[in-house]
């Protein structure tokens, strides 16, 4: 199928994958301009509205997964919002009594253990979504330039 298709249609293509990276200037460019490369050339294009349709949902899929680490982090965060507030580990509770001002740090006033191990995961992934956006992405780039089609990982179709 390679001959088949022409050096617009494979330009084109690797345009709108690459177009994605648009939301590091941009925001929310990652989907607008993919979207309207895609809508003006969707009907013309049989190669171009694959490639488009995988973009945009790769990027809505790496969205959602976004919003569901934001969603599972955001209560170990908000347990540790106490602890934050609670300036008491740092002696800055008594500040008010100037004369036996001291601040005294002991280790086992620090509570990093319930909430950090969570956190950290749900930031790992973060980072993991983000590496995986930008390798597929690339990886993407050179394939619909060369001429083949396409697919990423992890990717729920939402246009079909």
């Amino acid at each position: 199928m390679e001959s088949t298709l022409t050096k617009h249609e494979r330009n084109l293509s690797a345009l709108i994958h690459a177009s994605t990276f648009s939301k590091f200037v941009v925001p929310f460019g990652n989907f607008i301009i993919p979207l309207v490369l895609w809508t003006a050339n969707k009907n013309e294009y049989a190669f171009v509205d694959h490639n488009g349709k995988q973009a945009l949902n790769f990027q809505m899929s790496l969205l959602l997964y976004s919003i569901v680490l934001g969603a599972i982090s955001i209560p170990f965060l908000v347990g540790f919002f106490p602890e934050i507030l609670n300036f008491s580990f740092l002696g800055l509770d008594q500040l008010s009594n100037y004369n036996s001002f001291s601040i005294n740090l002991n280790t086992d006033d620090f509570k990093f253990g319930s909430w950090l191990i969570p956190l950290s995961l749900a930031g790992l992934a973060k980072a993991a979504l983000f590496i995986v956006n930008v390798v597929y992405t690339i990886l993407a780039t050179i394939k619909t330039n060369e001429g083949q089609y396409f697919e990423y990982p992890l990717t729920i179709k939402f246009i079909k």
